[in-house]
């Protein structure tokens, strides 16, 4: 005889009612970083466009040099960072090897990693959002050191 199972009884309209109290109160704390946080999000496309036309010319290169196989490099979208409410991400991803791009709504990029995923990120690298030429040589270099680690056997 199988053993009796008991069904949870309906919830209360209690929990509704103090889920949308802590949604309420959440969501006016944030209100104030809501033109911050739609610029970190333009920033963000904005960079992520630049990678991605990057990496088609890093794919194109190898694909014409007779490497086809080390052109799976994925990019994701820009979306709510893992980490910090209030930033933006992307990452770029082969196999096991992962690099962050973060656009925070106080004004700031970093760059994390590469690193192998299951191993601790880092290193980070950080600059102003008005620091485009520091930006543009570090994400050079934080990219190729990405597609470097991400092609080795």
């Amino acid at each position: 005889m199988a053993p009796s199972v008991q069904t949870l009884p309906p919830m209360s309209q209690d929990l509704r009612k103090r889920l949308a109290e802590v949604g309420q109160r959440l969501g006016e704390r944030e209100a104030a970083h809501a033109d911050a946080m739609a610029t970190a999000h333009k920033n963000a496309a904005a960079l992520h466009a630049a990678v991605s036309a990057g990496l088609d010319a890093y794919r194109d290169a190898v694909a014409s040099a007779g490497s086809e196989h080390l052109a799976d490099i994925s990019i994701s979208a820009p979306r709510l960072d893992d980490k910090h409410v209030r930033a933006v991400e992307f990452a770029l991803e082969r196999g096991r090897y992962k690099a962050i791009v973060t656009v925070k709504s106080k004004g700031e990029v970093t760059l994390v990693g590469p690193f192998r995923t299951g191993k601790t990120e880092g290193p980070c690298k950080s600059f102003p959002v008005d620091a485009t030429p520091e930006i543009d040589n570090a994400l050079v270099g934080f990219l190729e050191e990405f597609l470097e680690e991400a092609a080795t056997p």
